[in-house]
């Protein structure tokens, strides 16, 4: 409803110079002021859907009026639809070739009728004042109302990203307390059942206790298996490695394995203190090798050696091979099955691979290697190599950040283009018509020399051929303030005396073909 009457109210705006009828040669009847007021009628209704229909429309009201385009009656139409044209048009190339098209349009009319090029040269100037200036205008109202609304869906877009943000946040943090969970309870499950298997295979312990023991030492196994499944269901696809810190200190960690039937060596005591995330790697590393070595290398000697330099520290667990426990009970006892020595985190394994691929993230994020191996003599090594000081990452700057700059200047762009395209405009018109009007000058010049060789009597034909550089044409008409010619003239021609200035002027008058006076008029 608003459109419509804002399309009405244009229109009864713009039917107004045509209805006033102010000058008389234009739009002077009854019939011509009908056409218009029906033409801009139909301009307007097609101006929102074909903007340059109705500007090229306008434009073919306004040249039959007069050739230099900008009349009383449709000189508003000119310009409010081309600022509509700029403002509602999305494409620009279309608009120049309508520029250039009336332009040529100009030009061709006239040389077809015959009128001086001051008519043309005032063509240019009221396109380039009347529709290409508003046509500008309105291209950049347009941008600067496309970044208005691209602020406003970026910040709606923001908001929507600090929300989902904040879920994956949320999710992120419990899949850290899920990992903790994992570090903590299985490394203790893994010790819990270290020290069952040894009450299993004492000899000190009747068949009962040895029984009860394997039993605790299984349902150590399972609970760590349950755990497991438990983590996966808990973690989110891809989800990085937990960076919350363990409540120990490497030191602190060994012990509590020897404390559980480890054999651990670490050397050198104390450990080399990481600040940041490597000191968060280093940690769960040395973890992460003592886990794997109490759950399929049982009884084994684990070193734990961490070495360092001006840039990187290097840690590396190695466990032996596990003493079974038909080796530590002897042949009375009854030998349960032989550990896997296949790593907890090894491909193929029955923790599902999950183990080494978080370690390997968060040595990762801490800027640092992680390897892994079998040993010669059938042990398991984990290494890990960590920068001293990880460099810090720069954030990224958002997208929608990136989208807002490239508005912003894009606006930028089509203000500039709004101001130096009409000063280049002027620029090369008043050079263009300098360069006519020194070539229409040169073209009615004579010079002095062949001005004093003119003899009285002369025919137009002897005039040609003495002179050396006969003027193309004459002048268009004697010069404002010139004096009467003779009287009895048949003809008389006027011709520049100076390239520059417009007097005096050498006047030539003739008589059945012949020179019959010759002066040089102030």
């Amino acid at each position: 409803m608003r459109e419509r009457l804002f399309d009405l109210g244009l229109w009864l705006l713009l039917c107004v110079p045509v209805l006033l009828r102010s000058d008389p040669n234009d739009g002077g009847s009854w019939l011509q002021v009908a056409v218009g007021v029906v033409v801009l009628g139909g301009c307007v209704a097609v101006s929102r859907r074909w903007p340059l229909v109705a500007l090229g429309a306008t434009v073919a009201l306004s040249l039959p009026a007069t050739l230099e385009l900008f009349t009383p009656s449709y000189s508003l139409a000119l310009v409010a639809f081309g600022y509509l044209a700029g403002r509602r048009q999305e494409h620009t190339r279309a608009a120049l070739w309508l520029f250039g098209a009336v332009a040529a349009t100009g030009l061709l009319l006239t040389s077809v009728t015959r009128t001086s090029l001051g008519q043309w040269f005032t063509l240019l100037l009221a396109l380039a004042l009347a529709v290409v200036a508003p046509w500008l205008i309105g291209r950049y109202v347009r941008q600067y109302d496309r970044l208005v609304r691209s602020g406003w869906e970026l910040a709606d877009r923001m908001e929507r990203e600090q929300a989902a943000v904040a879920d994956r946040e949320r999710l992120r943090e419990r899949s850290r307390i899920a990992g903790d969970m994992h570090d903590s309870l299985g490394h203790d499950l893994a010790l819990i059942a270290i020290r069952a298997g040894a009450l299993e295979v004492s000899p000190d312990l009747g068949p009962e206790q040895q029984r009860a023991a394997g039993e605790l030492r299984r349902a150590a196994a399972d609970a760590t298996a349950r755990l497991r499944d438990i983590i996966g269901v808990l973690r989110e696809d891809g989800a990085a490695a937990p960076t919350s810190p363990p409540g120990e200190t490497v030191e602190e960690l060994a012990a509590r394995a020897r404390a559980s039937g480890l054999a651990v060596t670490l050397a050198p005591d104390p450990v080399p203190t990481l600040p940041g995330m490597s000191g968060l790697a280093l940690h769960r590393v040395v973890q992460e090798g003592l886990t794997n070595a109490a759950k399929h290398a049982p009884g084994a000697a684990v070193a734990v050696t961490v070495t360092q330099d001006t840039t990187h520290v290097r840690v590396r667990v190695v466990s032996g091979p596990g003493t079974t426990a038909a080796e530590s009970a002897g042949a009375g006892a009854q030998a349960p099955a032989a550990p896997d020595r296949t790593p907890a985190s090894a491909p193929g394994s029955g923790s599902g691979g999950t183990g080494l691929v978080g370690l390997g993230e968060r040595v990762r994020l801490a800027g640092g290697t992680l390897g892994h191996r079998a040993t010669a003599d059938g042990g398991f090594a984990l290494t890990a190599v960590l920068p001293r000081r990880p460099p810090a990452p720069l954030p990224a700057a958002p997208t929608s950040a990136r989208e807002l700059d490239r508005a912003r200047r894009e606006v930028r762009k089509g203000l500039a283009r709004a101001i130096w395209i009409p000063l280049a405009l002027l620029a090369a018109l008043g050079l263009l018509m300098a360069g006519v009007a020194l070539w229409t000058q040169a073209r009615s010049y004579l010079e002095p020399a062949d001005y004093a060789r003119l003899q009285v009597g002369q025919t137009l034909t002897r005039l040609d051929e003495d002179a050396e550089d006969w003027p193309d044409h004459p002048l268009d008409g004697p010069p404002h303030g010139v004096p009467a010619e003779p009287p009895g003239m048949d003809e008389c021609r006027y011709y520049r005396a100076s390239m520059l200035a417009a007097l005096p002027v050498y006047r030539l008058c003739f008589v059945a073909g012949h020179l019959a006076d010759k002066a040089e008029v102030p």
